[in-house]
Order: C-alpha cells, then sequence, then structure tokens
C-alpha cells in the first residue's frame, strides 16, 4: 500500500532526483526563471520555497541548513543577498509556474517557473485611468482647435519664405 505517499517520484532514484531538484534550484536562483517540464516544476516549487523562507533570515545556521540543500556558495551568496531583500515582506508563494503548451519531441508539458518578484513584466505598475471613447474625443479636439491658429501662422510664413528665396534667385 502507497498511503500517504504523495510526492512525485519522477520516475528517479531518490538520489538522482534530489540531484536534479538541487541543480534545478541553483539555477532558479542564479537566472530567476528556467524553462522546464510542469511536474519537475511543481516538484522543484515544493522543494525552493522552504529555502526562501529560510533566506529571509540571515544566520549561520540558517544559511548552513540551505547549503545543504543547494551545495552551491555563489547561489546562497545570491539567495542570502538579493534573492531575500525582493522576497522579504511577501509571507510566501515565492515562485509562480506558467505553461507554455507541449514539447515537439515528446508532448510533455512545458512551463516556466520563475521567481515572482523579479520578473518586470508581470511587475504591478500603476495603470493610467482607463480612458473612453467620448472622453478621448473632447481631448483630441480640445488642441486641434488651439492647433489650428498656430498652422495658419506658419502656413502664412512659408509662401512669404518661398518669396523671398525666388526674389534672392532672381537678382543673383
Amino acid at each position: 500500500m502507497r498511503h500517504n505517499k504523495k510526492f512525485n517520484h519522477l520516475g528517479r532514484t531518490a538520489s538522482h532526483r534530489s540531484a536534479m531538484l538541487a541543480n534545478m534550484a541553483v539555477s532558479l536562483i542564479m537566472h530567476k526563471r528556467i524553462t522546464t517540464t510542469v511536474a519537475k516544476a511543481k516538484a522543484l516549487k515544493k522543494y525552493v520555497e522552504p529555502l526562501i523562507t529560510r533566506s529571509k533570515e540571515d544566520t549561520t545556521n540558517n544559511r548552513r541548513v540551505v547549503f545543504s540543500y543547494l551545495q552551491d556558495k555563489f547561489a546562497i551568496k545570491e539567495l542570502f543577498s538579493v534573492v531575500s531583500e525582493k522576497v522579504g515582506d511577501r509571507p510566501g508563494g515565492y515562485t509562480r509556474i506558467i505553461k507554455l503548451g507541449s514539447r515537439q519531441g515528446d508532448a510533455a508539458d512545458i512551463c516556466f517557473i520563475e521567481l515572482v518578484d523579479f520578473d518586470e513584466a508581470m511587475a504591478k505598475t500603476p495603470k493610467a485611468a482607463k480612458k473612453t471613447r467620448r472622453a478621448g474625443k473632447k481631448s483630441a479636439a480640445a488642441p486641434a482647435v488651439e492647433a489650428a491658429p498656430a498652422a495658419e501662422a506658419v502656413a502664412e510664413e512659408a509662401p512669404a519664405a518661398e518669396a523671398e528665396a525666388t526674389a534672392e534667385a532672381k537678382a543673383e
């Protein structure tokens, strides 16, 4: 019986699975976004989010615990300095999975997994007020009326300048 054995073994032995997840976690921390299959991304999410939570408090013990999982001192440095600053006030949910479709060769479901606070395109920016068509016509009509006299003045100056240029050409 397999009661309470819920996590995905990903078709690998325990040592291969832990090495693969550690390598994927290092890549995610260093590059902030990686492309992988949906099954691996879900397993990686469960693996890396507790490590990011530990990185919010920079203590020697937390660094040693995270290092025991990742075995990469450059990733530890990046995690405890850059990543922990961005996620310091976030209570959880540090990663996002965005499905991309299926892979050509074996039809596996492919996705992005990324650190949420590092994606500029998805970042929450203050949006401009939504303009209706009616408001757009009023604002566009007002500058056109004001610009019309200026355009006429420019139009009157242009023929005068052309006349002066032709007069100079005839004098020569």
